[in-house]
């Protein structure tokens, strides 16, 4: 085998690339910044007289190995996984609360007698499950603005709490959510009937569905800065 002095640029940023995980354009903006540092010392070494192969291993032993590497891009592609979370999440927290009742409003059945009290505790409870993630999510967005700031663009403790948090707090919206709306159809046959409702439900779908992803991105990214 080969030893680490002997590897070269492209081979040493497919390593590199294989151990991380993270938002994929983000990653592919780390591994691009990494490749033209590499790049520039390579050409730095080839004026100085090293033959084309000897200046890339030059380069590549001094840029780290991926041991020393992966680590601070991690926390770096952590980050932005976050970052990512928190605005789908404050989006769909915001649309929700301001209009998660204009689904039924108007309906035939909303004139009538009021629905059971655990069903008006679980709609309750919505609205502050929403101003919660909602919360989280700002404070998620902060945290990236903070740590910009102070120079450290990587995945704080702070961040890591929070981040786990707002993804504990979307799992209970979905959860309460998905009960509520099968709680509702269940009470009023009309409700699978009602286009708010439809509509509604494939919107909000569709956002889980982005959601979700995001959420299982940040969850990976996180994973990998804590060993």
């Amino acid at each position: 085998m080969r030893g680490d002095r002997d590897v070269l640029v492209e081979q040493r940023l497919r390593e590199l690339g294989g151990r991380l995980r993270g938002p994929a354009r983000l990653k592919t903006d780390l591994l691009t910044e990494a490749r033209h540092a590499l790049l520039d010392a390579v050409e730095a070494y080839r004026e100085g007289g090293l033959p084309p192969t000897e200046a890339e291993r030059r380069a590549v032993a001094e840029f780290g190995t991926v041991a020393e590497l992966a680590p601070g891009y991690q926390a770096e592609l952590a980050a932005g996984a976050l970052r990512r979370l928190a605005v789908r999440a404050l989006a769909l927290a915001m649309v929700l609360l301001a209009g998660g009742d204009l689904t039924w409003r108007g309906s035939s059945w909303s004139a009538g007698p009021l629905p059971p009290t655990g069903y008006r505790l679980l709609h309750a409870s919505l609205n502050g499950i929403w101003s919660l993630v909602a919360l989280l999510a700002v404070a998620g967005l902060l945290v990236g603005v903070l740590a910009a700031r102070r120079g450290s663009p990587g995945l704080s403790g702070p961040g890591r709490a929070v981040g786990h948090g707002l993804t504990a707090g979307l799992a209970g919206g979905a959860l309460a959510g998905a009960t509520l709306f099968g709680w509702s159809v269940s009470l009023w046959d009309e409700a699978l009937g009602w286009p708010p409702m439809i509509i509604g439900a494939v919107l909000i779908g569709a956002a889980w569905f982005g959601l979700a992803r995001a959420a299982r991105c940040w969850l990976r990214a996180a994973r990998l800065t804590s060993r």
